[in-house]
């Protein structure tokens, strides 16, 4: 897809991160729009995914011979539904069940619900670099030439699982591993600096044997060119620190972590909505 296709996409996912959680009063906004960008370039333009003739999804647990990713941080399950749905994996028409009892969306994704497109369970974080650390290893070990991305937030560094997966990846010559932080520098409870600083990241994964880059998590051109180059090493894991705002698109939300968890009333809703119109031949769901 052109840049100005994919951002195009960005904004309608935008408004659907917005609705979805304002219908039910409860989500978490702020780290969902920040993500945006990313997720849309990911799976619209960098993944390698597979597709039946007619150019749709094709979804099984087993990943083999495709690109897969994983969602760690999974509060930030609005702006991943999203995706998931408008890249094809099941009706947009369905976001609209967010966090609705029996639904298939629920707060954070599980695989219970058999949601295409959802690999594990991510309520709980610090999990998701080793179950992604896991699925690389085994990829290699099979043979399999396709790519593993794992998404984390820059809070969830403070858990100690994250520490483990670290040293494994790169022991095991992961480089069929992408892990991208969010750093937002904003945590539920304030900024991370002041929660339990994280202090030099990019220090502490090259010290454990990561190649570690850098990206503007909300300049797509920037986010595809930063992952295209992270699969160049095949026996080291990359580590992209994505530096985001939380709230990006929303000019209330910008920076202010209180968006974390905070779902927008009715005005506020109208508010970010205007500042987000939709191009021509794309709808609200």
């Amino acid at each position: 897809m052109e840049i100005e296709q994919l951002k195009s996409t960005a904004t309608a996912v935008r408004r659907d991160i917005l609705r979805m959680v304002a219908a039910v009063n409860s989500g978490h906004p702020g780290g969902s729009l920040g993500c945006t960008d990313f997720l849309v370039a990911l799976y619209f333009e960098v993944m390698n995914r597979k597709k039946d003739a007619d150019g749709n999804p094709i979804f099984d647990m087993d990943g083999r011979d495709e690109d897969i990713f994983f969602l760690s941080n999974g509060h930030i399950s609005p702006v991943f539904y999203s995706v998931l749905a408008r890249a094809g994996y099941f009706p947009v028409s369905e976001l609209a069940t967010f966090r609705k009892l029996d639904s298939r969306l629920q707060g954070h994704p599980t695989t219970a619900e058999h949601l295409p497109g959802i690999r594990i369970a991510s309520g709980s974080l610090g999990q998701g670099l080793s179950v992604a650390s896991g699925a690389a290893y085994s990829k290699k070990l099979n043979g399999d030439k396709s790519h593993v991305y794992v998404l984390m937030g820059d809070g969830e560094q403070q858990e100690g699982q994250i520490w483990e997966a670290a040293q494994f990846a790169p022991n095991k010559k992961l480089g069929n591993l992408t892990a991208i932080i969010d750093l937002n520098h904003a945590q539920i409870d304030g900024t991370t600096d002041n929660v339990n600083s994280n202090r030099d990241l990019a220090a502490k994964y090259r010290a454990f044997g990561w190649y570690v880059e850098e990206m503007e998590g909300n300049d797509i051109a920037d986010v595809i060119h930063t992952l295209k180059k992270s699969q160049e090493d095949p026996d080291v894991p990359t580590m992209i620190l994505m530096h985001t705002e939380m709230g990006f698109g929303v000019e209330y939300m910008v920076g202010n972590y209180k968006w974390h968890g905070t779902a927008p009333n009715a005005e506020q809703l109208t508010q970010a909505l205007n500042g987000l119109p939709l191009s021509v031949g794309v709808t609200d769901y």
